[in-house]
């Protein structure tokens, strides 16, 4: 079983940045991040695969930034020129072996 452990959420005004930080307690193919504010579905943010292949939703392309330390089993979201409408809980995912795995979550808030 894969456990992840995010961090890095906070408040931040329009226009700031945050970086999230998701840790794996094992190397895995793909890691990605979701997102889900009050009242919306879940919804894919970024993924990127071992290979370092990486794909954006429209909404944060030119913004936001996945990255990973393979050697530290970590995944990075670099979120920049932040927007209200990011405010969100932000879950760290991976999939292995057919099986979805979900971090606790981390709260971003973005206020105008």
């Amino acid at each position: 079983q894969v456990q992840l452990v995010e961090s890095g959420g906070g408040l931040v005004q329009a226009g700031g940045s945050l970086r999230l930080s998701c840790a794996a307690s094992e190397n895995t193919y793909n890691m990605a991040w979701y997102r889900q504010a009050p009242g919306n579905e879940r919804e894919l943010v970024a993924q990127i695969i071992l290979g370092g292949t990486t794909n954006y939703a429209d909404s944060v392309k030119g913004r936001f930034t996945i990255s990973r330390d393979s050697a530290k089993n970590t995944a990075f979201l670099q979120m920049n020129s932040l927007k209200p409408e990011d405010t969100a809980v932000y879950y760290c995912n991976t999939v292995r072996r057919g099986v979805a795995y979900w971090g606790q979550g981390t709260q971003v808030t973005v206020s105008s």
